[in-house]
C-alpha cells in the first residue's frame, strides 16, 4: 500500500540541510518512487538587537545578531521500505527533521 510521507527539513546551517535533502531524495529516486523534489521554503530570520555599552553610558549603538533558519519539504509516495531506508540517513543534530504520513 502507497502512501504518502512529507518530510520536513529544519537547520540553521545551510550546507548540511542540502546534504541531507540531496541524500533523502536520492534514496526515493534510487527505489524507483514518485517523488517532488527539494522544495525551499522562506528562510526565517531571527533577529537580536544588543547594546554595545555595558553600563548604559555613552551614545546608543547596537549590534544586531542573526539566526537563520532555512527549511526544505520533500513530498514521497512510498511504501514502507523506502521509508525504513529514509530514516537509515545519519543526521546531524543540527538538522529537525518531521515525517507526516498522508494516505
Amino acid at each position: 500500500m502507497m502512501q504518502k510521507a512529507r518530510i520536513k527539513l529544519t537547520s540553521p546551517d545551510f550546507s548540511q540541510l542540502t546534504e541531507i535533502s540531496k541524500r533523502m531524495s536520492d534514496v526515493a529516486e534510487r527505489t524507483g518512487v514518485k517523488h517532488s523534489g527539494i522544495i525551499p521554503l522562506p528562510t526565517k530570520k531571527l533577529i537580536v538587537p544588543t547594546r554595545k555599552s555595558p553600563s548604559g553610558g555613552g551614545t546608543e549603538t547596537y549590534e544586531r545578531w542573526q539566526l537563520r533558519i532555512h527549511k526544505r519539504i520533500i513530498d514521497i509516495e512510498a511504501d514502507e521500505r523506502t521509508l525504513r531506508r529514509i530514516m537509515r540517513v545519519e543526521i546531524p543534530e543540527s538538522v529537525h527533521v518531521e515525517i507526516e504520513l498522508k494516505e
